[in-house]
């Protein structure tokens, strides 16, 4: 076949690629994107196809069912419900059918904004030329910009590599059936999300972790709920300890001992995608594990960017979606840098934890003189008229200005809020003018309002 000229060639159809060539295609840029393929295409990367969508899913049919299963032992709403039972099934089903809807969203998205897409494994042969091995043959493409969307993958442990009853999250949104008994290693949030939604549905579920908490990432304050719900749901958390293997029955411990499980899920981080896509034969530096790029996402080599996972912490969607966008506008001409100061995250745990910016301990060890203060959901009318009161928003803010630095929420449903925490503080928000926000009533961000009056020696209902 005839090689293809293209001013853009985006390597990788996950969220910051397919954003990355949505938004140049809005640009009025001639653009080529390249992915792999897979189930559904491949378009949507991890995020939407094995990750975020449908693990959240799984976690709402996980949270619906067990309702049902409370209600059956007892009925404080009046809500009375008789032996609950699930097709998994069929749960399975419902959640490919919401990825599959979302993927084919995105292919309509690039096909309005005309980028021509090309299925198949992408290798590069230089920095402004790649070779895509298509179903209908090889087809090399010449672009003026290349940019590396290459995400990330599990990571595996050497002695559980994956196969059998050990399982990545991507095997653990796909197995036919409930496992009786679920190990889980690794306390990340991965392993939590999917050991509690697993917890939900029946299993008996072991979460084993090195460090000697879980929620490493998180201050203590914020995994609290957590680790009460994790004790309410009857996970056993094995904090400082090591998975050494496989035993007869299951997971074998360092120390002599072993735990009985059916399928055993390593949720112990992720890595950069670096190979299978001709790295080796591109002139990059390197940041350690990951591609190095400036506030321009740029690259060391001319015109080669890099966005996502395969640059670096934090690996999340979001933060690949919007490094996709500055990419996509520089390379249109516009004047652009990547700030990643104020990028929300969002574990969805039970509770839901959310942050953004620095903690109290961060910010003091930062050199701030600083003010915080929470304000419990036991005190807000909504939690309490969703029972599910467990949980609080917090605010840090300079002493000096109020200036607010930090915010964290956990609690059912914060997630929602991370909108308004991020578009405070990239807004500069000071602690007055939260506080001066009318907020409605009834809702949890009336938690946010109250907790920035509070810091204020202003709380009104506490």
């Amino acid at each position: 076949m005839a090689d293809i000229n293209a001013k853009v060639l985006v390597v990788g159809g996950g969220p910051g690629g397919y954003v990355t060539a949505i938004r140049a295609g809005q640009l009025g840029l001639d653009v080529v994107l390249a992915e792999q393929g897979g189930k559904n295409g491949g378009l949507g990367g991890t995020c939407l196809n094995v990750g975020c969508i449908p693990s959240k899913a799984l976690i709402h049919a996980a949270e619906s069912f067990h309702h049902a299963v409370e209600q059956s032992r007892s009925a404080p709403l009046g809500i009375k419900v008789e032996r609950p039972t699930i097709d998994f099934p069929r749960t399975i089903e419902w959640k490919d059918g919401v990825v599959g809807r979302l993927t084919s969203g995105v292919g309509a998205l690039l096909k309005r904004h005309r980028v021509k897409i090309l299925q198949g494994r992408a290798e590069m042969i230089d920095g402004k030329s790649c070779r895509i091995e298509t179903d209908t043959g090889p087809q090399v493409v010449r672009a003026e910009h290349v940019v590396l969307a290459t995400g990330s993958v599990a990571a595996a442990l050497p002695n559980l590599p994956f196969g059998g009853k050990v399982i990545s999250s991507t095997e653990a949104l796909a197995l036919d059936k409930v496992p009786e008994r679920l190990a889980v290693v690794g306390a990340g949030y991965i392993g939590l999300e999917l050991g509690m939604a697993y917890a939900k549905l029946g299993s008996k579920v072991t979460v084993i972790e090195a460090l000697d908490r879980i929620l490493p990432v998180y201050d203590a304050e914020l995994v609290r709920p957590v680790a009460r719900r994790l004790k309410a749901l009857e996970v056993d958390v094995l904090t400082g300890t090591r998975a050494a293997g496989l035993s007869d029955n299951g997971l074998a411990l360092e120390g002599g001992r072993s735990i009985a499980a059916d399928k055993i899920l390593v949720a112990t981080g992720r890595r950069a995608r670096l190979e299978g896509f001709g790295l080796e034969r591109l002139d990059l530096t390197m940041n350690g594990p990951f591609v190095q790029i400036d506030e321009r996402c740029s690259t060391s080599m001319r015109n080669v960017w890099a966005v996502g996972d395969l640059t670096g912490e934090p690996m999340l969607a979001h933060r690949a979606m919007a490094q996709g966008v500055v990419v996509a506008e520089i390379i249109a001409g516009h004047r652009r840098v990547f700030d990643g100061g104020v990028i929300p995250a969002v574990c969805f745990t039970d509770p839901e934890i959310v942050t953004v910016g620095p903690s109290p301990e961060e910010a003091r060890k930062a050199g701030r003189e600083i003010t915080t203060a929470q304000f419990p959901f036991q005190a807000n009318g909504r939690a309490l008229s969703m029972a599910a009161e467990d949980g609080f928003v917090r605010v840090t803010a300079r002493a000096d200005n109020h200036l607010v630095l930090g915010i964290a929420a956990v609690g059912a449903g914060v997630s929602e809020l991370a909108g308004a925490f991020g578009l405070a503080l990239e807004m500069g928000a000071r602690l007055e003018d939260i506080g001066g926000t009318i907020h409605a009533h009834p809702t949890l961000g009336e938690a946010f309002h109250e907790a920035s009056l509070r810091a204020l020696g202003e709380a009104l209902h506490i």
